[in-house]
């Protein structure tokens, strides 16, 4: 069973910065190109911070440059946050043991690694393939993926990939759930999480969902083409679209 969550609480000042929470890019570079300037021209100058929810490889044509991408917004942006999605955790697990995690290739993990240039059909071996991986992955990739976090809260809202486990405490999360969880975490009580708004991606929807105890702003990217990020200004919530 998965240990408890490593979760930490970020208190805003009194002068709050905005939150902008983007939603799954799954290797959609494209895209993530395109919603990044309209998140810049939609502050104006503004302080921010950026939330990404996760889920930035798989799927998509070019994992690699998403990467790349984060990395350097990363470094050009004093205030950003990156959390773990369950396609992060996968890849990492598939390093770590490949014959175990060799059902990562069917969830989009073969064109995360043809983007670093392995075609999945030359290699007979799983173990040859992770090899293979590990010297193509880049060192400051691996530590991108590394230094990934789970969970991040600013008052009122709570940002995490999937969602929360309404049955237990927030200092009692588990990981799995963190990155995995579904209708257990849709069908709760909202009045489970008290006064706070959770922030999630993980399950794609046409629009996104726009909840008073939660907002959804997965809108399954690579197959819609559109990547959501939602602007929180105190209590105003405001949509932007690639």
């Amino acid at each position: 069973m998965s240990e408890p969550a490593n979760l930490h609480d970020t208190q805003l000042p009194p002068s709050a910065k905005i939150l902008v929470a983007i939603g799954d890019i799954h290797g959609r570079l494209d895209l993530l190109d395109r919603l990044l300037p309209k998140i810049s021209e939609h502050l104006d100058g503004r302080a921010a911070r950026l939330v990404f929810l996760g889920d930035y490889i798989d799927r998509g044509p070019d994992s690699a440059g998403v990467l790349d991408r984060l990395i350097g917004v990363r470094e050009s942006f004093s205030d950003c946050v990156f959390l773990k999605g369950n396609h992060e955790e996968a890849l990492l697990d598939f390093l770590a043991a490949p014959e175990e995690m060799a059902s990562w290739l069917g969830w989009g993990g073969d064109a995360t690694l043809l983007s670093y240039g392995l075609d999945t059909d030359e290699f007979e071996d799983i173990k040859a393939l992770r090899d293979a991986f590990a010297a193509a992955l880049p060192d400051d990739h691996f530590r991108f993926l590394l230094d990934l976090e789970l969970f991040h809260r600013a008052a009122p809202y709570q940002f995490v990939h999937a969602g929360l486990n309404p049955d237990l405490p927030f200092d009692r999360q588990i990981e799995r759930d963190l990155l995995w969880i579904r209708d257990r975490f849709f069908n709760a009580n909202p009045k489970s999480f008290g006064d706070w708004v959770i922030v999630h991606g993980h399950t794609p929807v046409d629009a996104p969902d726009n909840l008073s105890w939660r907002i959804n702003v997965d809108t399954g990217a690579v197959w819609s083409s559109q990547l959501t990020a939602v602007v929180l200004d105190g209590e105003d919530r405001r949509f932007l679209t690639s």
